[in-house]
C-alpha cells in the first residue's frame, strides 16, 4: 500500500509594495522631463529644482498614483514621497504637475503637497501644513500655523508662511518670525535668514535681517527696535528705529543700537538723520536711560 502523496506547500501570501512611480520611467507614458534652471552648489542644500536636473524624480504613495492627462497632473495619495538626489518631500498628498514644450515632451513644472509636508536635504529640513514647489522659478512655499526651517543648529519658525529661494540662497519667515542661534532669539513680524556653504560645503545662515515688531533676546539683554540686521559671525546686531535696551532694571532708549551678542556690550547711537523740534528748533535727539538701584 503506497503512503498518500505530500501535501502541498502552502501558497505564500502576496506582499503588497507601496506603488512607486519614477517620473523617468513615466516619460515613456506622459513624457515628463526635468529640464530646469541651472544648477548650483551640491546636493547639501534643498535643490529640488536647481541641480542634478538630468535626474529623475520618484514618486511613491500608499493608496497608489493617479495620473491626469487632460489636467496634465500626477496625483500621489496616501503618505506620499518624492525623492531626488537627496532631497525628500513628504506629505499626504502630492500632485505633479508638468508642462508641453513647443518642441515636444515636457517639463515638471510644480509639486504640490498638502498635509503633514516635510522637506529634508541631508543639510535642511522644513516642515508645515501645505506647499508649493515652483520648479521654473526655484521657489518653495511652505504654509501653515506653524512652519519650522531648520538648517543645522540654527531654528527658524513662523505662523503663516515660510518662502525658500535655492537660487538666492535665502528663506524668508512671515508672521510672528522667530530664529533661534547658540542660544540668542531673534523675533519679529517678518524674518530673512541668508545662508552659503561653509568650508566643510554645509549650508548655514550667516545673517538675520529682521523687520516690524523686532526683539532680541539674550542670556542679559532684551533690545527692541523697528529693524535689525544680525551678523550672525560676528555675533553684532545693528538696530534702528525706536531702540529699547532692558538690562535687569537699567533701561536705555535712542535711535540706534549695536550689540554684541557674544561678549554682552550694547552700544547706543543717536541717528545723524533724525531730528526733533522742540520750540521750532531742529537738533539731534539725545539718547536716554534709566538707572534703577538693585534692591535686596
Amino acid at each position: 500500500m503506497r503512503a498518500p502523496a505530500p501535501a502541498p506547500a502552502p501558497t505564500p501570501a502576496p506582499i503588497r509594495r507601496r506603488p512607486a512611480l519614477s517620473l523617468a520611467a513615466a516619460a515613456a507614458m506622459v513624457a515628463v522631463s526635468i529640464g530646469l534652471a541651472p544648477a548650483i552648489g551640491s546636493a547639501q542644500t534643498i535643490n529640488l529644482a536647481s541641480s542634478n536636473r538630468d535626474k529623475p524624480i520618484e514618486v511613491f504613495a500608499d493608496d497608489g498614483i493617479e495620473w491626469q492627462q487632460d489636467n496634465e497632473v500626477l496625483i500621489a495619495r496616501g503618505n506620499a514621497r518624492a525623492v531626488r538626489s537627496g532631497v525628500d518631500i513628504n506629505a499626504d498628498v502630492l500632485r505633479a504637475f508638468y508642462k508641453k514644450k513647443q518642441e515636444g515632451g515636457t517639463d515638471l513644472s510644480r509639486l504640490d503637497a498638502a498635509g503633514n509636508v516635510r522637506i529634508t536635504s541631508p543639510a535642511e529640513t522644513i516642515t508645515g501644513e501645505t506647499a508649493v514647489y515652483d520648479l521654473e522659478k526655484a521657489i518653495l512655499l511652505v504654509q501653515g500655523k506653524k512652519v519650522v526651517y531648520r538648517s543645522g543648529a540654527d531654528v527658524l519658525t513662523a505662523n503663516r508662511q515660510l518662502e525658500y529661494y535655492e537660487i538666492g540662497q535665502k528663506a524668508v519667515a512671515r508672521g510672528d518670525a522667530t530664529a533661534v542661534h547658540e542660544g540668542k532669539t531673534v523675533r519679529a513680524a517678518t524674518l530673512v535668514a541668508l545662508f552659503r556653504k561653509n568650508a566643510k560645503g554645509k549650508s548655514e545662515v550667516y545673517e538675520i535681517q529682521a523687520f516690524k515688531n523686532v526683539a532680541i533676546l539674550t542670556d542679559q539683554d532684551t533690545v527692541l527696535a523697528n529693524k535689525a540686521i544680525y551678523d550672525v559671525v560676528l555675533g553684532i546686531a545693528t538696530l534702528t528705529g525706536n531702540v529699547r535696551i532692558t538690562r535687569g532694571q537699567t533701561q536705555l532708549a535712542g535711535d540706534k543700537a549695536e550689540i554684541n551678542v557674544n561678549t554682552g556690550i550694547s552700544k547706543l547711537l543717536t541717528d545723524p538723520d533724525a531730528v526733533s523740534v522742540p520750540g521750532g528748533t531742529r537738533r539731534k535727539r539725545r539718547v536716554r536711560g534709566l538707572i534703577l538701584p538693585s534692591r535686596p
